[in-house]
C-alpha cells in the first residue's frame, strides 16, 4: 500500500510540474543554426517553428520542452511567418526574400502545395475561414490563397493608410477576427495598426490615442485583446481594441529577461510564447529559444 501510495503521488506530482519557461530549440546548422523568425500553437500542447536559414520546420512540445524537426526537406526557403489551421492540420509559412508561401501537412511534414507570390518579402500569414492572407512588407499588397492547399494566387492592392510605405519593412504581423471579415496588420516602420477588408484590401487607422507599436512584428488577437511583439525592443504590447476596431488602449507591456530579440508570439493557455530570433547573425548557432510568459 506504502509502495502505490508513494506511486501515485509521483505520478500526480509529474501531472501537477510547471511547464517550462524557457524551451531550447535544435541547434540547426553552423555557422548561424535554426535562426527561427515564426512560431504557431497547433493542436494541444504542439508548437511549430521554422528557420530563416533553411527553411526547415521544428515540432515542440509546450508541456515537456521536447523538440525535434517536422519538416528537413522545404519545398520553400527560408521560413518567415507561421500560420496553423486546426481543421485540415496544415501548416502556411511566409517565404521572405523568397517570394514564397508553402503549406505543410502537421502530421506528416510532406508539402501540400508551394506559392510563387512574386517579389518583396512575404513576411507573415493567417487563417480566415477558408483563405489564407499573407503580407509583404516590401510592397502594399496582400496575397490570398485557398485554405485548402490548392493552387492559385489573388493578389489584394492595398489603398489607405495601410498602402503608405516608408522605409524598410512596413506591413509585417497579420490577424483576423474570428469571423475572418476583418483583417488586421501592424507597420513595423511606422508603428501603426491597421485594419483592413479582405476582399477589397480597403485600410483604416486604429487609432492608438498617441501611442505607437513601433518594431511591431508578430501580431495575436484574442477577443478584442491584441498582443504586439515589438522584437529589437523585446516587449509584447497589449492593446484593447474598441468593438469597432476603430480605436485601441495600450494596457500593459509584457517583458522577460529572457526576451533576446523576440520576433513572432504564439498563445498556449493563459501564456505567450514568444520565439527569439537572438539578433540573427551576431549569435552563437545554438542559442536559440521559446519564452512563455503569462498574458497578465
Amino acid at each position: 500500500m506504502r509502495t502505490l501510495i508513494i506511486s501515485i503521488v509521483a505520478v500526480l506530482s509529474m501531472a501537477a510540474a510547471p511547464f517550462p519557461s524557457v524551451i531550447d530549440l535544435p541547434p540547426g546548422n553552423a555557422p548561424t543554426g535554426l535562426a527561427p523568425e515564426g512560431i504557431v500553437s497547433g493542436d494541444g500542447n504542439t508548437f511549430y517553428t521554422g528557420s530563416l536559414t533553411t527553411g526547415q520546420i521544428v515540432v515542440g512540445d509546450y508541456q515537456t520542452g521536447e523538440t525535434g524537426y517536422l519538416v528537413t526537406e522545404p519545398v520553400v526557403a527560408p521560413s518567415v511567418g507561421l500560420a496553423y489551421d486546426s481543421g485540415t492540420k496544415f501548416i502556411w509559412v511566409a517565404g521572405g526574400p523568397s517570394g514564397g508561401a508553402a503549406a505543410y501537412d502537421s502530421r506528416t511534414g510532406e508539402a501540400v502545395n508551394a506559392y510563387d507570390l512574386g517579389n518583396g518579402f512575404v513576411n507573415d500569414a493567417i487563417v480566415a475561414g477558408d483563405s489564407v492572407y499573407f503580407t509583404n512588407s516590401f510592397a502594399p499588397v496582400l496575397y490570398r490563397v485557398s485554405a485548402d492547399g490548392s493552387a492559385g494566387v489573388d493578389v489584394i492592392p492595398l489603398s489607405g493608410p495601410a498602402a503608405d510605405f516608408v522605409g524598410l519593412f512596413n506591413t509585417n504581423g497579420i490577424e483576423a477576427t474570428a469571423d475572418g471579415g476583418t483583417l488586421i496588420v501592424v507597420n513595423s516602420a511606422k508603428g501603426e495598426l491597421y485594419t483592413v477588408d479582405p476582399g477589397t484590401g480597403e485600410s483604416a487607422l486604429i487609432d492608438l490615442g498617441g501611442d505607437f507599436v513601433f518594431s511591431g512584428d508578430g501580431i495575436l488577437l484574442e477577443g478584442r485583446t491584441l498582443y504586439v511583439m515589438q522584437n529589437s525592443l523585446n516587449q509584447i504590447a497589449k492593446i484593447k481594441l474598441s468593438g469597432t476596431l476603430t480605436s485601441g488602449s495600450l494596457i500593459d507591456t509584457i517583458t522577460d529577461p529572457a526576451f533576446n530579440i523576440p520576433t513572432t508570439i504564439a498563445i498556449t493557455g493563459s501564456r505567450i510564447a514568444a520565439v527569439n530570433a537572438v539578433d540573427f547573425g551576431g549569435s552563437p548557432f545554438d542559442d536559440y529559444t521559446v519564452v512563455l510568459v503569462d498574458k497578465n
